[in-house]
């Protein structure tokens, strides 16, 4: 071989070098600092979350965290409930429904990785849909955040959906809220007698008074989340043609003092302007 033979070969090689250089790049190493600035930058978000920039970043950061660490039952809930809120708080249904399903997914996921659920969901007999409602009746305490997410997203996913899908999907909601009445009935302002609420009056063959029941269940327990009568007005009020009452109730919201709840001042905001909204639009929705 001359020396020009040897030239080409070595910077073919050298080339070769280069481009490897160039297109590996590894993984960064996750570490505990990096981890933590991610929760931190989340967690610092999602205290803002009525500003919409703000419920980005805190998905971005969250998002980041779960799929680093995607057993992180914690993570997994709050990333689920961050969906949750960046699905209601939006106006575009198409992307809503991206949002509710990944949450109600990232929930359900973490029920069933959860050490204390999936001993019981592995001794639970019968095909794989029956397994899973089997063992979700004897859900332990410690996933009723998952269990909780699970359903409100669920809920919210399959409320505009075709009828024969929302009765198709109406056991396994019931025995996820049912649970979670059994073992924490107040979890996150009675939710899961608001949600009960919502969805009876979707659902055809089921009594009116049965999402008033409900719906009158979570505003004793909790009138100062101020979702619950605004859903109570929108759902229950505009389905039974109560417009006295459904005006009546949104009113009390507008009136409400959202600094009586601090720690769900994000959501009564949000409340307070869908109240507004529906007062205005009065006339259109009982016509």
């Amino acid at each position: 071989m001359n020396q020009k033979q040897i030239s080409i070969l070595t910077f073919i090689t050298w080339c070769l070098v280069q481009m490897n250089c160039a297109i590996y790049k590894p993984e960064p190493k996750i570490t505990t600092e990096n981890f933590d600035f991610l929760i931190k930058q989340g967690n610092k978000n999602w205290a803002n979350r009525n500003d919409s920039t703000a419920l980005v970043f805190a998905n971005h950061f969250i998002g980041l965290a779960h799929k680093k660490r995607p057993d992180n039952f914690s993570i997994a809930v709050l990333y689920s409930q961050i969906l949750f809120t960046q699905g209601l708080f939006s106006s575009n249904s198409e992307s809503n429904d991206s949002l509710f399903l990944i949450g109600l997914n990232t929930a359900k996921n973490a029920v069933l990785n959860h050490p204390d659920f999936n001993p019981i969901y592995k001794e639970a007999s019968g095909d794989s849909s029956f397994k899973l409602m089997s063992a979700l009746t004897l859900a332990p305490n410690s996933v009723v955040p998952a269990l909780y997410w699970w359903a409100a997203n669920k809920a919210q996913y399959i409320f505009n959906k075709p009828v024969i899908e929302r009765i198709n999907n109406r056991e396994i909601l019931e025995v996820l809220l049912h649970r979670i009445i059994t073992i924490d009935p107040d979890y996150y302002f009675s939710g899961a007698y608001r949600i009960f609420g919502m969805f009876y009056t979707r659902i055809p063959g089921v009594e009116l008074e049965q999402s008033s029941k409900y719906f009158s269940q979570t505003l004793s327990q909790h009138p100062m989340f101020l979702g619950n009568k605004v859903l109570m007005a929108e759902y229950y009020h505009q389905k039974k043609g109560n417009k006295e009452q459904f005006h009546d109730l949104l009113g009390q919201v507008i009136e409400s003092d959202i600094n009586l709840l601090p720690e769900a001042i994000p959501e009564n905001i949000y409340y307070k302007e869908r109240a507004k909204y529906l007062i205005d639009n009065i006339s259109t929705l009982f016509e």
